[in-house]
């Protein structure tokens, strides 16, 4: 174990983002742990259990710093951030079912016999564990398996202790005993603790300072004894309940008259049994039934009538779901449906999604997009979105229609971006909602399920869909008012996103089980030597290819943003050909922002640099007339790029890479780009090709992780795919060890 420093600060956090998909859980964070105790509170969701996993390297940051005992840990595999001296109590426990408690104890325990934590220590702590030191970790209670989880981590006599919600499931006198015992640790001051605690006795008795958590951000950091003592700033940063000490309020007026309910007792009686004489002392509370009471306390008579009971959400695990879309418990947490929309004008129809969903056992969330200002009646209401706006919610209630749809728009990516507990999305709406919902669906990681139900989906969509997955549904007739078709419409779209987030906890088991995903472009003139490398490599990693066509580049960093690829060979970037000079298949100025964000490994190259793309040869501007063109078919027409054109995309890429933090391996095929750039063929321009070579080494800033290679083949030969699949192995992140 790495010895600490005496004067170094056990934790010291900066600037810290982390992201699940496109979803901002950790915002910013900015902490210092300098004393022995400090404490973090905070309502669930607002990622307090998040923060624990990035410090412990089971969850990646994307960007800022971690610092512990004077040692930058961020990027570092969870059993070297251990063996630093960083001991974790997780949330849930995680004990091992097999093993018993003694066996955990001493796999667990590290550091000899001058160690300041024992197994002999940890059973003088908790006498019930010494009581039950033969048991395996599956027959212990909730609140024995929590001392077991703390046992195990401070018997790795860490230097720092992150503990995450360490008294939950304990009994009020075991509670009382870990309190007790991380103010013995702060006295012997061996030991610094960051404690993520709901218990606010506990939280505010053991640390001095106390931290609040709120959306991914440390709203405040204070002394305890002033949250301990302020309750009415504990209901409102924390969401704690009165205490029982408070008065309580007089029961409202006329509540007395409601009739007192006696319990019942029902006896089942088979069809065409003698019903049972009632025993004399059970009184009239015993009532015999021929048929089963139902949940909705309706007659047969009333059942049999087709009586329809108000919609209400299924119970998980209800039988009566159809199969397929039956989630157990532990699928359906975090799996909440928002139905989007503009409840002013289309409030029947998504309450109508709602009850569909809901029917069907899918926990459901309504959000409002509305920009009329009229009172709401969904979960989530138009202001609460439009605060999200950037310049706050008077940007988005201007008066102004269009002004105000546009900036509803901005918000609700803003607002979306922060939502932990989405498990698909679905809006119905004409032009105006569908370009509303679809601003925030477009926001959210590739393979979380969208289905969106409009007026112009049977139009161009390019511009609702972007690079994301959205499913589009024509809703045939127009939105305006429920009726025989729309009804259908509604219910079809609703039943398609329950079965995509039903299906999605198999595919989740058949992600990790499956080989690391990388992603390839791909053009017509990179087609062989795409083909080769996907075949080098298809062995270890599931190769996707991406037709650069603006939207396949797109489409790819999409992917990348949401966190489904391992790393990406980027042999075709001729989009950025096309975005600079003025192409059909144009990048957009984010070409590349992905991998800046992700730090995942990259491989780069020049594929297709020396062309820019156009339609028909009629279609081609003016200005360029005079040029080097090539017709490849009546719809496309190929430009070759100048010297000028070529050193202004090398420039352009070289400033991008540059941002690039991750491992970074960028590959210049010196014998041509594509296949039309070779000796004899249409676009062969050595001169064009070397101002695109030497722009980039120029302005490329190479280090460690960041290098550029140059290979004498041409693109399409095999010594330059083999020095692709060797780059790109050479950087690759190990597949990691699980025990």
């Amino acid at each position: 174990m790495a010895k600490a420093s005496p004067h170094a600060i056990p934790l010291r956090i900066r600037d810290l983002h982390v992201y699940y998909g496109e979803s901002h859980a950790i915002q910013g964070v900015d902490l210092a742990l300098e004393g022995r105790i400090l404490s973090i509170v905070g309502r669930n969701g607002m990622g307090k259990t998040t923060l624990c996993n990035t410090i412990m390297g089971l969850k990646r940051a994307r960007s800022g710093s971690i610092n512990v005992l004077g040692r930058e840990i961020g990027g570092l595999e969870p059993h070297e951030i251990a063996r630093l001296g960083v001991g974790y109590v997780p949330q849930g426990r995680r004990v091992w079912r097999s093993l018993s408690v003694d066996e955990h104890l001493r796999l667990a325990a590290r550091g000899g016999r001058d160690a300041l934590w024992t197994v002999a220590r940890v059973y003088q702590t908790f006498p019930r564990l010494a009581e039950r030191r033969n048991n395996g970790g599956a027959q212990l209670s909730g609140g024995e398996q929590q001392m077991l989880a703390i046992s195990r981590a401070l018997l790795g006599n860490p230097h720092l202790l992150i503990m995450d919600e360490p008294t939950e499931g304990l009994a009020p006198v075991i509670v009382d005993q870990v309190a007790a015992m991380l103010t013995q640790l702060a006295e012997e001051g061996d030991i610094a603790v960051l404690l993520i605690e709901q218990n606010i006795g506990v939280a505010t008795s053991v640390a001095e300072n106390v931290a609040i958590m709120m959306n991914g951000r440390i709203n405040r950091i204070m002394p305890s004894s002033e949250l301990a003592h302020d309750r009415d700033l504990q209901q409102r940063l924390l969401g704690v309940g009165r205490h029982a000490d408070e008065p309580v309020e007089a029961a409202p007026e006329g509540a007395g008259d409601t009739p007192e309910r006696v319990a019942e007792v029902f006896r089942v009686v088979r069809q065409g049994q003698a019903v049972p004489l009632l025993p004399v002392e059970t009184g009239g509370n015993i009532r015999t039934m021929r048929h089963m009471p139902n949940r909705w306390s309706l007659t047969e008579a009333e059942l049999s009538q087709g009586v329809r009971p108000v919609p209400s959400a299924a119970k998980e695990g209800d039988e009566s779901a159809p199969a397929i879309l039956r989630m157990p418990r532990e699928a359906r947490m975090g799996r909440t449906a928002l139905i989007v929309g503009t409840f002013d004008t289309k409030g029947r129809e998504l309450k109508y999604l709602r009850d569909a969903l809901r029917d069907l056992g899918v926990r459901t969330r309504m959000v409002d997009l509305s920009t009329s200002g009229k009172p709401s009646s969904a979960d989530v209401s138009p202001q609460e979105v439009a605060i999200s706006h950037p310049r706050g919610s008077n940007a988005v209630f201007t008066g102004d229609r269009g002004q105000s749809v546009e900036a509803m728009a901005v918000a609700f990516e803003h607002w979306i971006h922060r939502q932990r507990d989405i498990g698909g999305i679905i809006s119905a709406g004409g032009s105006g909602g569908t370009s509303l919902a679809t601003s925030g669906m477009r926001r959210l990681p590739v393979g979380l399920p969208k289905v969106m139900i409009s007026t112009v989906a049977s139009g161009q969509v390019a511009h609702y869909v972007g690079a994301s997955d959205i499913l589009m549904l024509p809703s045939v007739a127009d939105i305006q008012g429920l009726n025989l078709i729309t009804e259908r419409i509604l219910k079809n779209g609703a039943h398609a996103l329950a079965g995509m987030m039903a299906g999605s906890l198999q595919s989740t088991a058949h992600e990790a089980a499956s080989k690391p995903a990388i992603g390839i472009t791909m053009f017509g003139v990179t087609t062989p030597c795409v083909q080769a490398l996907t075949a080098l490599l298809q062995n270890d990693h599931d190769c996707l290819v991406f037709h650069a066509t603006g939207i396949g580049g797109r489409s790819m960093e999409a992917l990348a943003d949401s966190g489904l690829l391992a790393g990406a060979i980027d042999v075709t970037t001729t989009e950025v050909a096309d975005m600079l000079v003025g192409g059909v298949f144009p990048a957009t100025t984010d070409r590349f922002g992905a991998f800046i964000r992700q730090r995942i490994p990259y491989v780069g190259s020049v594929g297709a640099l020396d062309m820019v793309n156009f339609g028909p040869r009629e279609t081609v501007p003016e200005k360029f007339r005079g040029r080097n063109f090539v017709v490849h078919n009546q719809n496309v027409t190929l430009m070759r790029t100048t010297r000028e054109e070529n050193a202004a995309a090398g420039r352009w890429i070289a400033e991008r890479l540059n941002q690039m933090q991750g491992p970074v391996r960028f590959l210049i095929p010196e014998g041509g780009v594509s296949a039309l750039d070779a000796p004899g063929k249409a676009f062969w321009d050595p001169d064009a090709d070397r101002a695109l070579f030497e722009a980039i080494e120029a302005n490329l800033q190479q280090n460690g992780q960041r290098r550029l290679i140059r290979v004498k083949a041409h693109i399409n030969d095999a010594d330059f795919v083999a020095a692709l699949a060797r780059a790109y192995r050479e950087i690759a992140i190990p597949m990691k060890k699980r025990a």
